[in-house]
């Protein structure tokens, strides 16, 4: 390695709030914040649990990712002492903004109901074309509700889908003009159909993972690279690594990573279909009563600097990434390989890469620690494959049973709990936790916190498809 890689600042938002106190209230205090969401109906599902930050004076915008994202990214430059003109590579781990996807579909099935039709929405209804979206289906009546094969409703989707175009929509124009594409639901002159919405038509192209990047670029006025992750679970450890690695080559200075995922109706009905959310309403990583994972809000970003670049501007470095590694097993298109291969594999290269093979300066794990009967009985193998001789010495925790699952923001959101672990000298909790499970026979330091005097940690995440990563930091 041939330069340093160091964190200089950060932004982060959780179900606890923003910012590194909420963090410490939630996730190094042992409470999770696990509650019935209210973002959506949750009614058709079997479980209404999430760890979603709750609306107020603090809440995200119209719950929009690019938001969200856009505002730690203005905190983590804010503390690094960077601003706009920066030359600085902007990477993000993210699968898309699909709320207004959501909604456009909603909004395109309501509008194929014709008012006054038997099973139609009235006027003014959430069906109604003219009067707003709803979800299409049955009337509440008992009545099947009509589509009309011909005529205005279904002219209007048809419209929609061959006659889409793009609109600033108040974007700064820096990142409009770097999308591609189109925004579904407007006519030509640029009027948006009543089945979207004007606002529900502007935002479709936050779907697009890339899109957000080049949004959050032009917002944060940053003129480096962009590159976007869509690698699931590892997304935005995934972005991390790639920096560390553009940085340690000297082909970049400074990069800006960040993750970001909302919970939202569609992954969290995917999930559910899936039978992976929890049963009991808590996430119980390595408890032999665990029943699955919930979903949780997480949003972050980090500035990664090269040690002589903070240095020449005289920033103070919070932590040093010293090894990183990456691994594919390849093993099952959603399953972990049952002896954990990928992940020790991107462990063991991080180790290396740190210098320190046998992990003898390891004081903590931050674990994947999804709370599943798959993942966590294959990570405890996976990790104790790594430092068999230290399998019991080194606390291994997961905080995903206080965040919920942050999915593509997991890696960069752990990666800052881990940071803080380091700087602090408390190791956070495995939440929720009951009984020993003889497969997860790891230190996981059960539902309190410990203080810890600890100099260097690794973080682990995985991924569907057998992704895996890891990434060690240390203590400056």
């Amino acid at each position: 390695m041939s330069g340093e890689v160091t964190v200089t600042g950060f932004g982060v938002r959780t179900a606890f709030g923003t910012g590194a106190e909420a963090l410490r209230r939630g996730v190094f205090a042992g409470v999770p914040a696990f509650a019935p969401t209210t973002r959506f109906d949750t009614g058709p599902y079997r479980t209404p649990m999430a760890a979603a930050a709750p609306d107020g004076p603090d809440a995200v915008e119209d719950w929009a990712l690019r938001h969200a994202l856009a505002r730690c990214g203005d905190e983590a430059l804010d503390m690094a002492g960077l601003g706009p003109g920066t030359e600085a590579a902007v990477l993000l781990g993210v699968a898309g903004d699909h709320t207004s996807v959501t909604r456009y579909w909603r909004g395109a099935a309501g509008s194929l109901l014709v008012p006054g039709d038997p099973g139609g929405p009235g006027p003014g209804d959430p069906g109604d074309p003219g009067g707003g979206s709803g979800k299409g289906g049955d009337s509440g009546r008992g009545e099947p509700a009509r589509v009309r094969s011909t005529g205005t409703a279904a002219n209007r989707l048809a419209d929609a889908g061959a006659h889409g175009r793009a609109d600033t929509g108040g974007r700064p124009k820096a990142a409009a003009d770097g999308a591609a594409g189109a925004a579904p639901g407007h006519r030509p002159g640029g009027e948006a159909t009543p089945h979207t919405g004007g606002a529900a038509a502007k935002r479709v192209a936050d779907a697009v993972p890339a899109y957000l990047t080049e949004l959050l670029a032009g917002r944060l006025g940053l003129t480096g690279p962009r590159l976007t992750f869509t690698n699931a679970c590892v997304a935005s450890a995934a972005a991390i690594i790639h920096a560390c690695r553009l940085i340690s080559s000297g082909r970049i200075d400074v990069a800006v990573c960040a993750g970001g995922y909302l919970v939202e109706e569609e992954t969290f009905g995917k999930f559910d279909s899936g039978r992976a959310l929890s049963r009991d309403g808590m996430v119980r990583p390595f408890s032999a009563d665990r029943s699955g994972l919930l979903l949780g809000d997480g949003v972050a970003a980090v500035v990664l600097e090269s040690a002589e670049h903070a240095r020449r501007r005289g920033a103070r470095p919070l932590t040093t990434v010293v090894g990183w590694g990456a691994a594919t097993d390849a093993h099952h298109i959603a399953q972990p390989h049952p002896e954990g291969a990928g992940l020790a594999r991107a462990a063991r290269q991080a180790l290396r890469l740190a210098g320190d093979p046998d992990a003898a300066a390891l004081g903590y794990v931050n674990a994947h620690g999804t709370g599943t009967k798959y993942n966590d009985g294959a990570e405890t193998r996976g990790l104790r494959a790594v430092f068999p001789e230290r399998a019991e010495a080194v606390p291994v925790s997961s905080t995903k049973s206080t965040t919920g699952h942050l999915l593509e923001a997991a890696g960069v959101v752990e990666f800052l709990i881990t940071m803080l672990a380091l700087t602090d000298g408390v190791l956070p909790p495995t939440a929720g936790f009951t009984r020993p499970d003889p497969e997860c026979d790891l230190d996981c330091v059960p539902n309190r916190p410990r203080q810890a005097d600890v100099r260097r940690a690794l973080t682990v995440n995985a991924a569907f498809g057998g992704a895996n990563t890891a990434l060690v930091l240390e203590r400056p």
